[in-house]
């Protein structure tokens, strides 16, 4: 089995110039270039020799011939809105690289990992998780499209979607750039990720009073958009007491109403996050959030609510995968990897409910990503590639 990591890298920058924005690419779900890139994929893994074909929601299956014992892998291609070249794309190059040398493994790749359609529509479908009737609902969040028109004007309308065979595949590998500055900063090469954290997103409502901001004094006021201010400085000064070692907590949205200079916040929307690998650390800060909520409650003259949005459920990578990768690593990178969590969400998580799944980071340069800056050095992503052939190596002799 030898990788040919020169080939690996020209298939990468081939692909980057599927919507070409600056030093990145802008390659939204189903748009004119990320189908090109799809079917410039599809006429790669034919010629490494395998079966492939896009099904009905934009995923690709490149299947090697022979039954199992077999590894699958892959990731996403399409981008972010004028965004990095590497996201999604190195996992599905890397995946392609696999097979191309000779290792039982077929490709996927799944549509939309973005989100600008839906949530992961592509790996969810694969697993069985997304029915009909949601591909009815769906519309792009940027411009409002239809997922349905979205599908019959990229000529897949009426294509069947692709199952997952559980029985053919031992694991799901997935390579992606680390998004952060963790292996950087520390001179490391290789991240061996221990599991997928889970967002827990919530809407926090405040209900006050619209008055004018002229006539009515400090003590009449029912200002929405103080107190949800207030709320979260209490949050922010609290979680750090309660949180895990890599917990996050975002304030993604505040939106007032009526929104306008002269007019006290009658109403107040909030949409915030916190993410963490440990599902005790999440019910934790969950009962800190309802606490500080119930507490704006008797201190304000506003009412706040607060809405669970979505509660995902972390993923944790296979310890026996874990242990191929890292042994891996320890042959090729020396003292130049760790284990670590993803901060951010991926298509192994939806992999990982039907089969043994893990994943492999290589730097991000700066740490940037979901920004055309996003990059990493050349001998970084080869390094990257030559770990996780050796891993998947080792998975499959086991």
């Amino acid at each position: 089995m030898m990788v040919d990591t020169d080939r690996f890298l020209a298939d990468l920058h081939a692909l980057r110039r599927f919507g070409a924005f600056r030093t990145g690419v802008h390659r939204p779900t189903f748009s004119e270039v990320d189908m090109e890139a799809r079917r410039w994929f599809v006429g790669r893994l034919r010629e490494e020799g395998l079966e492939a074909g896009i099904d009905g929601v934009g995923n690709i299956l490149g299947r090697g011939r022979g039954e199992g014992p077999r590894l699958l892998a892959g990731s996403h291609l399409e981008s972010q809105n004028e965004a990095g070249w590497l996201d999604g794309a190195l996992g599905c190059v890397a995946a392609l690289h696999l097979a191309a040398s000779g290792l039982p493994v077929d490709v996927a790749v799944f549509a939309d990992e973005e989100g600008h359609y839906g949530s992961f529509i592509g790996s969810r479908s694969f697993t069985g998780l997304l029915e009909e009737a949601e591909i009815d609902r769906l519309a792009n969040r940027y411009h409002g499209k239809p997922l349905r028109d979205a599908l019959r004007e990229a000529g897949l309308e009426g294509e069947p979607r692709f199952q997952v065979e559980r029985d053919r595949y031992r694991a799901f590998l997935e390579m992606h750039i680390e998004q952060g500055r963790q292996l950087e900063g520390q001179g490391l090469g290789i991240g061996v990720v221990t599991g997928i954290v889970a967002i827990w997103q919530w809407r926090i409502v405040i209900e006050g009073a619209q008055n004018h901001a002229g006539t009515t004094t400090m003590a009449e006021r029912r200002d929405a958009g103080l107190a949800a201010v207030r709320l979260l400085a209490a949050i922010d000064e609290e979680f750090p007491r309660h949180c895990g070692e890599r917990t996050v907590w975002t304030t993604g949205r505040i939106a007032l109403t009526p929104g306008a200079p002269s007019i006290i916040p009658g109403r107040a929307e909030v949409l915030f996050q916190y993410r963490d690998v440990d599902v005790d650390v999440l019910r934790r800060l969950e009962a800190v959030l309802r606490r500080l909520v119930a507490e704006s409650n008797r201190r304000e003259r506003t009412v706040a609510t607060l809405e669970a949005m979505s509660l995902s459920t972390p993923a944790v990578s296979d310890p026996a995968l874990q242990e191929a990768l890292a042994g891996a690593a320890e042959a090729l990178a020396p003292g130049r990897w760790q284990r670590m969590p993803s901060g951010a969400g991926h298509d192994a998580q939806y992999l990982a409910r039907v089969m043994p799944a893990a994943m492999l980071f290589v730097p991000s340069i700066g740490g940037v990503s979901h920004h055309w800056t996003e990059d990493t050095a050349d001998e970084d992503l080869a390094l990257g590639m030559r770990v996780l052939a050796e891993g998947a190596r080792r998975v499959l002799a086991d």
